[in-house]
């Protein structure tokens, strides 16, 4: 960042090859619109080029545009203020594949409070450390780890039930196979 700050366009092209793919997935796992989410990531990387001048490096680059991108994510929450289509919480997908799963971690994340899923969701998918989520979100990094705690916990209740019937399901299966 500091040699992009000093011009150099191979800087900007490294940090732009490395962190776009992994914030386009920041904005696709939290928007339903995939080319709005193309272009959030895009927006981010202007962000940076608008505050080049005054970038410091008080902080891993990464959470520097972590950053950027959680504050151009609440502005476009707020310009869709609840028109942004949900996923159907009443799907039963017919299969056990790895996208129904996936369709049934997305539901149950949804189900957690804003703030709990952010810092799960910056845990898991976007692979920060306690200390990186500390500082994009401002807080002590023991709240963190307590929230992170009760985030998990409220999903794997949340996911618990759409175990059990697997289980079952998989179970009668298995014994209809079997007879």
């Amino acid at each position: 960042m500091l040699k992009f700050q000093r011009g150099s366009r191979e800087a900007f092209e490294e940090l732009f090859a490395r962190y776009r793919e992994p914030l386009y997935g920041f904005f696709r796992r939290r928007l339903a619109s995939k080319d709005r989410a193309e272009d959030l990531a895009q927006e981010t990387f202007l962000a940076v080029i608008r505050a080049v001048v005054r970038y410091e490096p008080r902080a891993l680059v990464k959470t520097y545009l972590y950053g950027i991108a959680l504050k151009l994510l609440a502005v476009e929450r707020r310009k869709l203020s609840g028109n942004e289509p949900q996923i159907d919480e009443h799907h039963e997908p017919a299969e056990d594949g790895p996208q129904e799963q996936a369709l049934w971690v997305r539901q149950a994340l949804e189900k957690l409070d804003a703030g709990e899923r952010e810092i799960l969701m910056l845990r898991e998918y976007e692979q920060l450390s306690y200390e990186e989520i500390a500082e994009l979100l401002r807080l002590p990094v023991n709240t963190v780890r307590s929230r992170l705690f009760r985030s998990r916990m409220a999903l794997k209740s949340f996911l618990e039930p759409k175990r059990k019937i697997q289980s079952r399901t998989r179970g009668a299966a298995e014994g209809e196979a079997q007879s």
